[in-house]
């Protein structure tokens, strides 16, 4: 007797991830059949050779054993408070542990998050390119994710004017990367002041996923939303993943700030959300209060002379030496963002390419419409392999490209 198939959850059709999607599965076949690849698909540091620093290692590992029990839905206090005081250093207003949301890594933190704010219908303010879990999270929480502008020709930094003009009576949100993922772009004070300003007009919640905040290269400065936002309702999202090179150990944070008055239904919202999945992991979290008062390790990776700085210098030269790429060097975070341009970049299809080249040249790539830029000629790769390994990818890229520009000149002339 035949079966029908199952349904699965409609809105799940206009979602993608491309970071881990159909590319990804092809490169595991082609692993399978003992091919070795260059995977520059994802910013995950442990698969580059990276550890988490030792005392947070040693944090974790002295406290394995207060580790059975559920803790607090909003995470264990002692990391909390080692949070909620981090901000306070920085400015942000009416930081305290109470306002502190611990997940499972940021992006369950945006899940509940958004779950907490959107009704069916109900619009968010996402830059485009995005990571794109911030439109997934939108979609499948029932609301409409609308993209405001960063262009390659403004540094990828966006046009306040031009989200102004995006809000209607259903814009809920207004969601800020900085640093930058998948661009590197920073964003400077003056820049987020504008974007308070917009959110503050309209009533909207500011969402600064600043998970990269202590990733900067050559002179970039960051600068935190929340000190800006003020009064401004403020949710402000980091965690260990990327500044201490511990994703496995999946411990993110989410602070709420802004007027009590005005986050108050809020807040019990997402303590609530927090409440119905019990907690975070536990043992990682005790490795909150030595990561934001211990030393700091990031910066000899990416000062001159130190590895991250190499990578991204790297992608920096070879895109100069390129014919058919460019790039706007990033700033901070651990990405690049090249543009395919001149001849190569007639007739050119981002995922195509990305396929052709993992197919070839054995190098897995993020094709830019995979972070909802429409007609992209751009793609991601990340910084953490050596900067040797980098320009070896840059080279295979240059082939890739080369057969590209020659086929369409051949059928230019045919």
């Amino acid at each position: 007797m035949p079966h029908s198939p199952m349904p699965t959850r409609e809105s799940l059709r206009e979602v993608r991830y491309d970071i881990r999607g159909e590319l990804s599965r092809r490169a595991r076949e082609l692993e399978g059949q003992g091919r070795q690849l260059i995977r520059l698909n994802i910013g995950n540091p442990g698969a580059f050779g990276f550890r988490a620093p030792a005392h947070l290692q040693q944090a974790v590992s002295a406290h394995v054993g207060e580790s059975d029990p559920y803790t607090h839905q909003q995470g264990l206090p002692l990391a909390r408070e080692a949070i909620a005081a981090f901000h306070r250093s920085r400015g942000t207003p009416n930081a305290c542990a109470e306002r502190v949301f611990v997940g499972n890594g940021v992006s369950e933190l945006i899940d509940i998050s958004l779950r907490a704010l959107l009704n069916p219908g109900e619009e968010v303010l996402l830059p485009s390119p995005d990571y794109p879990l911030w439109s997934a999270a939108t979609i499948l929480n029932q609301g409409r994710p609308v993209y405001y502008r960063c262009a390659p020709e403004n540094g990828f930094l966006p046009d306040p004017d031009e989200i102004e003009k995006l809000v209607t009576p259903r814009t809920r949100a207004l969601v800020v990367i900085n640093p930058n993922n998948p661009t590197g772009a920073n964003y400077p004070p003056e820049l987020l002041g504008r974007l308070v300003e917009i959110a503050a007009r309209h009533g909207l919640l500011l969402m600064a996923d600043e998970i990269y905040d202590g990733i900067l290269y050559d002179d970039a400065v960051f600068t935190p939303l929340a000190p800006l936002a003020g009064d401004v309702p403020c949710l402000s999202f980091g965690g260990l993943s990327k500044v201490w090179r511990a994703c496995g150990w999946r411990v993110g944070w989410a602070v709420l700030s802004g007027d009590p008055l005005k986050v108050g239904d809020y807040h019990h919202a997402m303590d609530l959300l927090s409440a119905l999945r019990l907690c975070a992991n536990v043992p990682a979290q005790f490795a909150v209060p030595a990561a934001l008062t211990g030393p700091e390790t990031i910066r000899e990776l990416t000062a001159p002379g130190g590895r991250l700085h190499a990578s991204r210098q790297a992608v920096v030269d070879s895109c100069a030496a390129s014919e058919h790429l460019s790039v706007v060097a990033p700033a901070g975070a651990l990405y690049a963002f090249p543009q395919v341009v001149g001849a190569a970049a007639e007739g050119f299809d981002d995922q195509a390419f990305a396929l052709e080249l993992l197919e070839t040249e054995d190098v897995l790539v993020v094709p830019g419409t995979g972070f909802n830029v429409p007609g992209s000629r751009h793609f991601r790769v990340t910084l953490l392999p050596e900067a040797d390994v980098v320009r070896e990818v840059f080279a295979r890229i240059d082939r890739a490209l080369d057969r590209h520009a020659a086929r369409r000149g051949a059928r230019h002339v045919a």
